[in-house]
């Protein structure tokens, strides 16, 4: 059965954000991911991993005016100071939390901005941070998001994520391969996972329609799962789904999918 750690943003919202860590722990999660760090500062947020003796596995590089609808910077033209002023940034708060993947997201297509233009820059801007973060012993993983969620969102579907990864290279930059996402984009979602195994730094899911927990939705979680493991990946999962209703009571499918 794969490992699972707990989405922070999607989860315990029952809770203050700080305090998330400590039920998240009672829950029985030994890791964590969650979406931004940044209204905190580094030391705060590793006194709670500490505390609850929790593993910080993956979080988000800065998105830019996330309340404004920005979701990335990385493609946007004319934000590279911006861009690269995240990443370090980013990369100070992994260092302090021990963190060895980060996320970067590619941003939406800006109206009037020709598809190549801003492929190019995502591409430079993409190399430029995968360089930094290996040197600080992290790996760089980009997200395909489907269009109905985030309608035009750069970066769509796993083919695309993973010609970018080949590009850039595979000892610096995987893909976050997320199964909600992947399901309501392209589907056939096992065997596009067992395919892509060699470029996937980071797994995460979802039931569809509604984004909620496993068992609320139209996947056979049960078969996933075991796919994964007949195919020997071995990372983490992050459980990046909204309940349905409590967080805990909703847990019930962990224990579903291994009877």
């Amino acid at each position: 059965m794969p490992r699972f750690c707990a989405n922070l943003s999607m989860m315990f919202n029952e809770h203050p954000f700080l305090d998330r860590f400590a039920a998240a722990s009672k829950a029985g999660f030994t890791a964590v991911e969650f979406l931004f760090p940044y209204d905190h500062t580094p030391a705060e947020i590793r006194a709670r991993l500490d505390d609850n003796g929790l593993e910080q596995i993956l979080f988000n590089m800065p998105p830019g005016d996330w309340a404004a609808g920005e979701r990335g910077t990385a493609s946007l033209v004319g934000r590279t100071v911006e861009f690269r002023d995240g990443v370090k940034k980013a990369l100070e708060y992994a260092a302090v939390f021990g963190t060895k993947r980060l996320h970067c997201m590619a941003g939406m297509l800006p109206a009037g901005v020709a598809y190549d233009t801003a492929a190019s820059l995502y591409a430079a801007n993409l190399a430029w941070a995968c360089e930094l973060a290996r040197q600080a012993g992290v790996l760089v993983v980009i997200e395909p998001i489907n269009h109905r969620d985030m309608p035009g969102f750069f970066l769509n579907t796993t083919g695309q994520g993973a010609a970018v990864v080949e590009a850039i290279g595979r000892d610096r930059l995987a893909l976050l391969f997320d199964i909600y996402h992947c399901q309501i984009t392209e589907g056939d979602v096992t065997s596009r996972m067992a395919k892509l195994l060699p470029l996937i730094g980071h797994i995460q899911i979802a039931d569809v329609p509604a984004r909620n927990e496993p068992g609320t939705g139209e996947i056979n979680w049960k078969f996933v799962f075991q796919r994964m493991d007949a195919i020997g990946y071995d990372g983490w999962v992050g459980c990046e789904y909204r309940p349905a209703g409590d967080t805990i009571a909703g847990l019930t499918w962990i224990k579903n999918v291994n009877d």
